[in-house]
């Protein structure tokens, strides 16, 4: 059975009427602390050898076997900007990595243990999900100096259902400010519906239509302190700048759609071998 519900009547309408909801506080110092530390740890015992370079403005890396393989495993995927011209490292690799990815929920005790908290199940039971499953999580460094861009996008884009079910949950590990990459997002854009979708075929991935032109005026900064939470509507339009200061940005990305009364699509970047385990059934 589903838990009860945790998002009171008023966040429920805020989150209807602008697409996303910041949950203070949502988790303690010590949960933090734990899971900065195991990625640290993973990070250390990462040799380097098998990995790849992730960029959303350069989606060339989405042919490559090891990105499709990293839906269910843990993958490293390094800043467009970590190499120098001799194809070497610029600066030590626990500075150079962009991401980790993409199963961290599957395989990984600490991040498991968070994304099938209580917690997290009371939210999508209030969000009302029949059978909520996380269908990709991701640790984002947003590195200082040469964290990259995130371009304006809807996670429906790239996580599609039918109907379409998918609800994004954005974890700051650090403070997320304007000076260091944090979110910014157009309140109330899911409203306008989904306006591309990116498609994996033989070839590869490819959009099926170009990236409407978003007026950054209408962009607001979502700051964050860390421990605090966002949820993110899978039609909401978001984005993040690059990261040019002193100070990196860790936060951790959860992705989850409805198993019941959802179709995932055959032509989604992620086809999984093994189904999903739902956070818990209705």
């Amino acid at each position: 059975m589903p838990p009860a519900g945790s998002l009171t009547a008023d966040q429920l309408s805020f989150f209807e009427k602008n697409g996303y909801l910041v949950l203070e506080s949502f988790s303690s110092a010590e949960e933090v602390q734990a899971m900065r530390d195991r990625m640290a740890q993973l990070v250390d015992g990462f040799d380097g050898a098998d990995s790849s370079v992730f960029s959303t403005k350069d989606h060339r890396q989405l042919k490559d076997d090891y990105f499709f393989k990293s839906a269910e495993n843990i993958s490293f995927f390094f800043e467009e900007k970590a190499f120098g011209d001799d194809g070497c490292l610029r600066q030590p690799k626990e500075l150079s990595i962009n991401k980790v990815g993409h199963a961290l929920h599957d395989h990984d005790p600490v991040f498991k243990k968070f994304a099938f908290s209580e917690n997290i199940s009371s939210l999508f039971s209030s969000l009302g999900y029949k059978r909520p499953a996380v269908i990709q999580s991701m640790y984002i460094f947003k590195q200082p100096g040469i964290g990259g861009e995130v371009v304006p996008h809807q996670d429906n884009t790239f996580l599609y259902t039918e109907p379409l079910s998918c609800t994004g949950l954005w974890l700051a590990l650090e403070d997320a400010t304007i000076t260091n990459g944090c979110l910014w997002a157009i309140p109330g854009s899911h409203k306008n519906g989904l306006k591309r979708r990116m498609i994996r075929d033989e070839n590869g991935t490819h959009f099926d239509r170009p990236s409407p032109l978003y007026d950054q005026k209408e962009f607001v900064p979502l700051e964050m302190k860390s421990g605090d939470f966002v949820v993110i509507h899978g039609d909401l339009v978001h984005q993040s700048f690059e990261n040019l200061s002193p100070v990196s940005r860790h936060a951790l990305s959860l992705h989850v759609v409805d198993m019941e009364g959802c179709k995932w699509s055959k032509d989604n970047w992620i086809q999984r071998k093994t189904a999903p385990e739902p956070l818990y059934v209705s």
